[in-house]
């Protein structure tokens, strides 16, 4: 376990942190992917409060609020402490609100386009002339036993994500307090460069269907045509990375 980040008193920084993230790098990807990564990224709004995206020294940035507390904080609204340094006070306050609406009825989306955030109409993509008639295969994730490592079911590739944090080393105390945040809620944390610091965060994606795991952009497109959402969402890569073993219960890769 790290050390506990260097704190002077109880504060805000113990319920949520404002962060930084890169969404895309200018000269990697283009307009349409910078898009659909940006949608999915600032579509994980469960606890995450997004920004509007910008671009800044050839990255597509976006700022954030991660609403985990810290794993000192103990307590509740009569008063909190922190077991780390002691301190007591009042519980601190958190600016955490209903997560923005995604889904806006009917066809209708909130989205990123045009590298801003945007209500666009997006219909399903239309069947090739000439088709022959088929049957729709079924979501084979619809009855999965996957889990986050909180432990919940169902869903878990769209209830975590991996956020690149714009971080130089420099800004150890808030490096500090992003290593001292509530496991599993903010976890795997590494140290990717002298810029930049990964960390796992579980935040369920606002555009599942309510009661399903369903996404309701699947297939959908966009007014050039293009995928509504990234190919993360859509495809699963050929190998994983030695230090991943995908989610417990994922039915693309169990044997």
């Amino acid at each position: 376990m790290p050390n506990p980040p260097p704190c002077k008193h109880l504060g805000r920084h113990c319920r949520e942190l404002d962060v930084t993230v890169r969404i895309s790098d200018l000269e990697d990807d283009s307009l349409t992917l910078q898009d659909a990564a940006a949608t999915w990224l600032t579509g994980h709004t469960e606890r995450i409060t997004w920004g509007e995206p910008y671009v800044t020294d050839g990255l597509f940035m976006v700022d954030a609020t991660v609403h985990v507390s810290c794993r000192y904080l103990a307590g509740d609204s009569k008063g909190a402490r922190c077991d780390a340094h002691g301190f007591r006070g009042r519980m601190p306050s958190s600016t955490q609100t209903e997560p923005m609406r995604l889904q806006l009825g009917g066809e209708r989306f909130s989205v990123v386009h045009r590298r801003k955030r945007t209500k666009l109409t997006l219909p399903y993509e239309a069947a090739p002339a000439r088709s022959l008639p088929v049957i729709q295969s079924e979501n084979p994730c619809a009855d999965a036993q996957c889990r986050t490592s909180d432990n919940k079911v169902g869903a878990a590739c769209c209830r975590d994500l991996t956020l690149e944090l714009d971080l130089p080393r420099s800004r150890r105390r808030l490096e500090a307090l992003i290593r001292s945040r509530k496991s599993p809620y903010v976890c795997r944390v590494i140290r990717d460069d002298d810029e930049t610091l990964d960390c796992e965060v579980i935040s369920a994606c606002g555009y599942l269907e309510e009661g399903s795991v369903n996404c309701t952009l699947h297939d959908r497109v966009r007014p050039n045509d293009r995928p509504a959402k990234p190919s993360i969402c859509s495809e699963w890569p050929d190998d994983l990375a030695e230090d991943e073993t995908g989610h417990p219960g994922c039915v693309l890769i169990d044997d």
